[in-house]
């Protein structure tokens, strides 16, 4: 969906430009107390990704292991529809204003995660299973196939995290008059932190298929975005989120003693609309 989200928000910007020579509001209204909440939608890309399993039949690696995420074809059913609305990619925050500039927030992102089929990979390690795969292998590439994996965080990669963020108008910045109250535009910078709770689809080796909600890590981001706000509370806001994920205990079959582990780099790119109020104002 959503391949140009900094297009459309320049668009956005340009139809605006009226409204931003009008006269500027004589006081700024202040951030502080501030709460907002948003819904959206995001696009990822990860790094190749060293996978390894263990378990009492086997231990071994799959090297640089290629991964997408899973787009949903964009239409009403199921991105506005109540009952299916969280089976796109989706983004959901809700944030506090601690000042003018800087506000806290907790959120969720409802990523996807998927190991391209029929790719090879280099395999490292042993396999004991009585399946046609046993063996000792040293870097001898397989092809990930059906029968040997599938590998997926499809419900999804979910990523809750707490986010500190800066945010700062650039109409002021760029000295450009506006009337506050018909519109605000803002530049946001942040880090964030939290847990990893995948609910990962997962077949090894043609055993038991697994697909159970489990916390199996954490992540670290940081982000970019601007923000545009229309008459003081309608906002909508483009973000570039750039992040390390490490999942040290992916279960992978109703055996506890069956994991998987990896880590590897993202990127997701976020179109939001929300809305935002300050319950300690008239």
């Amino acid at each position: 969906m959503f391949k140009h989200p900094t297009l459309l928000f320049l668009i956005c910007f340009l139809s605006l430009g009226t409204m931003a020579q009008e006269k500027t509001d004589s006081k700024k209204p202040s951030n502080k107390g501030s709460i907002y909440a948003f819904w959206g939608w995001n696009r990822s890309w990860y790094s190749h990704s060293d996978i390894h399993f263990t378990g009492d039949q086997y231990n071994f690696t799959l090297n640089q292991v290629k991964a997408t995420d899973r787009q949903s074809p964009f239409g009403i059913d199921p991105y506005f529809n109540l009952g299916r609305i969280t089976i796109p990619q989706t983004n959901v925050r809700a944030g506090y204003f601690i000042n003018d500039h800087y506000d806290i927030s907790i959120g969720y992102d409802h990523m996807k995660y998927v190991v391209v089929q029929h790719q090879f990979a280099k395999v490292t390690g042993t396999i004991r299973n009585g399946s046609e795969y046993d063996g000792n292998y040293n870097g001898e590439a397989v092809k990930l196939d059906y029968e040997f994996l599938i590998f997926e965080h499809t419900d999804g990669l979910n990523y809750i995290d707490v986010e500190f963020t800066r945010n700062d108008d650039l109409l002021e910045l760029l000295k450009i008059p506006h009337n506050y109250n018909k519109i605000q535009v803002n530049t946001m910078v942040g880090i964030g932190s939290g847990v990893v709770f995948p609910r990962s689809n997962v077949t090894l080796l043609n055993g038991e298929r697994y697909d159970e909600f489990h916390v199996a890590g954490y992540g670290f981001s940081t982000k970019a975005g601007l923000n545009i706000t229309l008459l003081k509370h309608l906002f909508f806001r483009s973000e570039l989120k750039y992040g390390f994920i490490n999942m040290p205990d992916i279960r992978t079959s109703p055996s506890t003693s069956d994991k998987a582990s990896q880590h590897f780099l993202f990127i997701q790119s976020n179109f939001c609309f929300g809305y935002t109020f300050n319950p300690f104002k008239n």
